[in-house]
């Protein structure tokens, strides 16, 4: 099979519409998807997995609004770079003039400046998984890939310069984690500055942050390319290129070196000896947008996603309408929500040839059909999706089953 009649089967727009994932509407706007109660399942498992590898490593949930006076970014230099890509917000009720935020750094650094710092309280770790805004140019978007309303898995650390290697050490572990549970390869891009004027900030700190990152990078072990002209305004960084089925590359995850933002914000900490020294500021994202990463990771997966990221993990489906075997199947399904899995009981008066196949279209992990002999036995020969495995022979206790599928994933395994 050809790449691009492939290309075709994986669009994740097609397997968005066909698995009832995500939708568009004219009247809400281009670019800004709505996420289906099925595609919400996804966003908010992978919220899940990225806040729990965040939250055992030491960052802190914070919440910031989704609009700002238009001074905070002129500060930040948001303002001066990406000013054409800001959503304009008037006030009814006072002259302040507002933008929806297109970056939640400068947020997070006010939360930072807010008091004095000591040494003693760095690293300090912020995160928050929120959504920002950019006006792209309409003939850009596309699907998810690219869209106006951007949710982000994002943080920032605030630390010392001796602390930094340890920082990108942490984040660097996290992002092996969980790409390893998303099964995809990845390599590192380290994104330096060129010679334009397309960058703030002193050259110098420059100088030093990039020496920084490649010490890292090479201390870490990373496979990684160097390229020029990719950095940041504000810093430079290590983009994660993750590859997918399909051996495209893309770029997901992040981890960036501030010197800049900081001075500008003035910010600093009261050192051991009682002066003050400049702060250091890593941002850093998992999986970066949400969106983006979901068009990735639905094409990659063609939509057969894993068990403890499938919106639907178990079918339940009568094979007639009597009521004992009605009763039985709704137990069933009962039983399996009460055990955390995610399940639906499918009654209609469609064949049961029709119902397997409806739950081979949407891809479900497991179905199981409820007819005389499950109502006798209280035992199921469960059907699984054809990626996962070899389908079983012999009958399981329903308890067991259940509790298998909800171990599996509690667990993210394969």
């Amino acid at each position: 099979m050809d790449e691009d009649k492939k290309l075709g089967q994986n669009d994740h727009r097609r397997l968005g519409k066909e698995l009832d994932l995500f939708v568009f509407s004219d009247l809400v706007g281009a670019g800004l998807p709505l996420f289906t109660p099925r595609g919400t399942v996804l966003r908010e498992e992978l919220l899940r997995f990225s806040e729990e590898l965040q939250a055992k490593n030491g960052y802190q949930k914070v919440s910031i609004p989704h609009i700002t006076k238009e001074e905070l970014y002129k500060v930040s230099g948001h303002w001066d770079k990406f000013g054409h890509e800001l959503f304009i917000v008037k006030s009814q009720e006072t002259k302040d003039k507002m933008v929806l935020k297109p970056m939640n750094c400068p947020h997070h650094i006010q939360i930072y400046a807010s008091r004095p710092r000591s040494y003693r309280e760095l690293p300090i770790r912020y995160m928050e998984s929120t959504i920002q805004y950019r006006d792209e140019k309409k003939g850009e978007l596309s699907g998810l890939s690219r869209v106006r309303a951007i949710s982000i898995d994002d943080a920032h650390v605030f630390c010392r310069l001796d602390e930094i290697e340890e920082e990108f050490r942490t984040i660097l572990s996290m992002i092996k984690e969980m790409y390893q549970v998303f099964d995809m390869k990845f390599k590192a891009r380290l994104s330096f500055r060129d010679d334009s004027d397309a960058y703030l900030g002193d050259k110098k700190d420059w100088e030093v942050a990039e020496k920084t990152i490649e010490e890292v990078a090479k201390k870490l072990d990373l496979e990684y390319v160097l390229v020029k002209g990719d950095a940041a305004f504000y810093g430079p960084k290590i983009d994660i290129m993750v590859t997918d089925s399909l051996g495209r590359e893309w770029q997901c995850a992040t981890q960036q070196l501030d010197f800049v933002m900081p001075k500008r914000f003035g910010l600093s900490y009261i050192d051991k000896d009682g002066s003050e020294k400049p702060v250091i500021m890593i941002h850093k994202a998992l999986l970066g947008s949400f969106e983006r990463f979901l068009s990735v990771y639905i094409e990659h997966t063609e939509g057969r996603f894993p068990v403890w990221l499938a919106p639907e993990q178990l079918r339940v489906m009568t094979l007639n309408d009597e009521e004992p075997i009605l009763k039985l199947a709704q137990d069933v399904v009962k039983k399996a929500k009460e055990a955390g899995v995610r399940a639906e009981l499918d009654d209609s008066n469609e064949s049961v040839g029709k119902k397997i196949r409806e739950a081979e279209i949407m891809k479900i992990p497991y179905a199981i059909v409820i007819g005389e002999k499950e109502l006798e036995s209280k035992q199921i020969i469960p059907r699984l999706r054809s990626d996962l495995g070899k389908q079983p022979e012999n009958a399981q206790d329903i308890d067991e089953f259940l509790a298998g599928v909800a171990k599996q994933s509690n667990t993210r395994s394969k």
